[in-house]
């Protein structure tokens, strides 16, 4: 395997170790990894979004945001209304539940953080993401 290919696995890996490790410390919370991720991206929108644009912001099919919201609506955590732009679409909405696990969430997650980067002086950590916005605008530029 050549370094190329060896940064990919990696990236990849990385991603996922990085997720693992957080679902596991939002567990106490009742939040699966799918779960706090649609809530921060509910979150950090600066509209509400549509769950087209939400599935897409996550990375997950349609379908499967469906299923997802369906249970997170059931639990409290998010509600459907009528979108304003168009009558076919819902937008997706934090319930106050929500919101007040979204402070929890970031909580954990800057800890998370702080620890994965304790290591790393600043200019590594530049660097690193200076290197990763490349691949990803290459990424997003193929078709």
């Amino acid at each position: 395997m050549n370094d190329v290919e060896r940064f990919g696995q990696l990236l990849g890996e990385t991603a996922r170790a990085w997720r693992y490790a957080l679902d596991r410390r939002l567990r106490p919370l009742g939040l699966s990894g799918a779960r706090w991720l649609v809530l921060l991206h509910l979150a950090r929108a600066d509209r509400p979004l549509t769950q087209k644009e939400l599935a897409h912001r996550v990375g997950i099919e349609s379908p499967t945001l469906v299923g997802l919201l369906d249970g997170m609506t059931c639990d409290g955590w998010v509600e459907r209304r009528p979108s304003d732009r168009d009558r076919r679409s819902k937008t997706i909405h934090l319930t106050d539940q929500a919101h007040r696990a979204i402070d929890q969430i970031e909580a954990v997650a800057a800890d998370l953080r702080r620890e994965l980067f304790a290591d790393l002086s600043d200019r590594e950590l530049r660097q690193c993401m200076q290197v990763l916005v490349r691949i990803r605008r290459g990424a997003e530029g193929v078709e």
